[in-house]
């Protein structure tokens, strides 16, 4: 009887999807044959964590409009750009993003948050933390993580020993984050290990999230059935604000007292800001931004600086050319040591080396996914009627041949600077490693920080042996596109 039960549910299901399928005005968008019935195939193919890649085939068999899922569309068009995210307009975040939050508690992150004028509200509160003219003053936080970085470097250097370089460089912007966050660095880089399982909790819950959010309406009862396992998704983010909570507290002991000389942190000024006005910059919101600098700013930057030292370690003739400019300006008496951040923004090079590394290796991997609002709206030629879910990939814009020419799949940072300026202008338009519009990544000054002072330093003082120079990188894409095998030997250079 069960089994009848079981079997007539499935049945009811199919009939009704097949239904709202031909029944859709949407219906002769292409796609594989069972995302237009079921998301189980989207489900799968995210699962599998490599689905960067599959979007931009997927585009290539179907066209600028691709179908993912049934109500899910991913665009493949520099016109979509200003519809979908422009700054004036009305997507809101897709229910995917629900699958970030605590069903149980009523917080959210400004990543996770569907509401645009909540968001807007709270970006305005955090935006002075985050803008270039205090970053600015982090400097000493970053050359302090990057001279114990040179220092384990030197120490591993001589054991010849195979590392895994995106781990190191977890362990460094960890490290820089707890110390531009609460003045004090977590200790990853000295202990050359995840320290406590930070790591290890942060990767749970970013897969349970990636995975949930294609079913957003069962995550609220899946997030209680794992939250009693202990290495589950759910699990891990309790762990993970039980940990910012921790180094709330010990912040605030110091805050005002003489331990608390130097420059202000971003957590003492949020509790500056909370002490001052409770009522608009709330607890919640010093926790809140506390855990989105730990949640988003370590793997972000970890991802960049591993891609950029791999397309260097499998691109010679670009590291010496890169060394070239930096040890030629060094000779010029233009270059200090450590290199600031405004020395390294006159390095053409060294910037079109960054920019170039993340248009081929964005954080992110799958569709910055927005919800068409009330009225609809015409994007690519095709009308897609309110609540329909549309977003670009990161990955699927940046590998786009009409826009980074037939080449676009290799690393070739002269594209930067060799382009005129029309090009220049039309590859800078769809070239968004950190988002777009209001929504784009508030920590990208913290990166841009991270990623230009330590990169010169690493390529001037050490050499970098891949383990497998020819292997293919492999890569786990939970949202982020996060490397696993970046192996190598390490030696100083001379």
């Amino acid at each position: 009887m069960f089994y009848w039960a079981l079997a007539s549910i499935v049945f009811a299901r199919v009939v009704f999807s097949l239904y709202k399928y031909y029944s859709s005005p949407l219906r002769d968008i292409p796609g594989p044959l069972l995302a237009r019935i079921t998301s189980f195939w989207y489900f799968f193919k995210v699962y599998r964590g490599c689905f960067e890649k599959e979007n931009i085939e997927l585009h290539r068999k179907y066209g600028k409009i691709v179908r993912i899922a049934p109500n899910e569309f991913s665009i493949d068009d520099p016109d979509a750009v200003k519809i979908i995210y422009g700054r004036s307009t009305e997507f809101p975040k897709a229910d995917w993003y629900y699958g970030w939050t605590n069903p149980m508690q009523k917080n959210e992150l400004l990543f996770t948050t569907q509401s645009i004028s909540y968001h807007t509200a709270q970006r305005r509160k955090y935006a002075a933390s985050y803008s270039m003219s205090t970053l600015m003053g982090y400097e000493g936080f970053v050359d302090e993580c990057g001279r114990i970085l040179s220092q384990r470097f030197e120490e591993l250097s001589g054991s010849n020993l195979v590392i895994n370089l995106g781990e190191w460089m977890l362990y460094y912007a960890l490290d820089v984050i707890g110390a531009i966050t609460f003045s004090k660095r977590f200790g990853f880089l000295n202990a050359g290990e995840d320290m406590g399982g930070l790591i290890e909790a942060n990767e749970n819950r970013r897969m349970y999230a990636t995975l949930a959010g294609i079913y957003p309406s069962l995550h609220p009862l899946l997030f209680r059935i794992v939250s009693y396992l202990p290495s589950s998704g759910a699990a891990s983010l309790q762990y993970l604000f039980k940990f910012a909570n921790e180094r709330i507290r010990e912040r605030k002991v110091r805050l005002g007292t003489e331990a608390d000389d130097g420059p202000m942190d971003q957590v003492g000024r949020f509790l500056t800001a909370h002490n001052e006005r409770p009522d608009y910059f709330t607890a919640q919101d010093v926790l809140m931004g506390s855990l989105a600098n730990i949640l988003a700013g370590s793997d972000t930057i970890a991802i960049s600086l591993s891609a950029i030292l791999h397309y260097l370690c499998t691109h010679l003739e670009k590291m010496q050319k890169l060394r070239d400019e930096i040890d030629g300006m060094a000779k010029r008496g233009q270059v200090s040591d450590p290199v600031t951040l405004k020395e390294t923004q006159a390095m053409p090079y060294l910037q079109a080396v960054i920019k170039e590394s993340l248009r081929l290796h964005p954080a992110t991997g799958l569709i910055l996914a927005r919800k068409v609002p009330k009225g609809g709206a015409t994007i690519s030629g095709e009308f897609f009627p309110e609540g329909a879910t549309v977003g670009i990939n990161t990955w699927v814009a940046h590998y786009n041949r009409d826009i980074f020419g037939p080449d676009a799949r290799f690393f070739r940072p002269e594209r930067w600077i060799e382009s005129d300026e029309k090009t220049l202008s039309v590859m800078e338009q769809y070239n968004f490693p950190f988002g777009l519009g209001s929504r784009g990544c508030m920590g990208k000054n913290i990166s841009l920080l991270e990623i230009g002072k330590v990169i010169p330093q690493l390529v001037c003082r050490f050499d970098f042996e891949l383990e497998e120079p020819q292997k293919e990188l492999h890569c786990l894409n939970y949202w982020f596109v996060k490397q696993t095998d970046l192996r190598c030997r390490l030696s100083i250079r001379r």
